[in-house]
């Protein structure tokens, strides 16, 4: 059974909608399938920043492993309307895998260049903060980026992350946001 068949957010702009496996494996393999799967033009300068195959390979090994961890790896961002009236795949993110024991989850996010800055990022990290702490076992959410990445910074500071110090790898920053901060915003 697919536990992950139809998990979709929506905001002002964008649908989120969660990652299957048969989606990953098309996005890999198929884009012409990977667009029907999202129902949404998928551009040439697909992937994201920060995003290759090893990374989408990641995201669907966890996918087969995990059938009933619906939500809590990759999530694509369709822009509803891209002023031409259709809807286009701008990004992605997601989680790194379920809740650790003490309810840590940590979030990542990358929006193809020529729909940044102009809030879809922050709008789509809202969402998938929303959904992580509609679970009651989540406790506080992290995220990891590149000192230099300025405009992931402001998506995080908007959201209200915290910085907290160095990320688990080389040049990174972690930042934090418990879920009693999130709830006093």
């Amino acid at each position: 059974m697919n536990f992950l068949a139809d998990i979709r957010l929506t905001t002002g702009r964008l649908e989120l909608i969660a990652a299957t496996p048969e989606m990953v494996r098309a996005e890999i393999e198929d884009r012409p399938r990977f667009s029907r799967l999202l129902g949404a033009r998928v551009p040439e300068k697909w992937p994201p920043p920060l995003n290759d195959e090893e990374s989408m390979r990641f995201a669907l090994r966890y996918l087969e492993a995990h059938p009933r961890a619906p939500g809590w790896m990759q999530w694509y961002f369709i822009l509803r309307g891209d002023g031409a009236g259709g809807r286009v795949a701008i990004g992605n993110g997601g989680f790194k895998g379920n809740p650790t024991p003490d309810g840590m989850v940590e979030v990542g996010y990358s929006v193809l260049e020529e729909y940044q800055k102009v809030g879809l990022g922050t709008e789509a990290v809202q969402a998938l903060l929303s959904w992580a702490f509609g679970h009651p076992e989540v406790t506080r959410v992290t995220a990891e980026t590149f000192p230099d990445l300025t405009p992931s910074i402001r998506v995080l500071k908007k959201t209200g992350f915290v910085l907290i110090g160095k990320g688990s790898e080389e040049r990174t920053i972690r930042f934090e946001l418990p879920r009693t901060a999130y709830e006093r915003r």
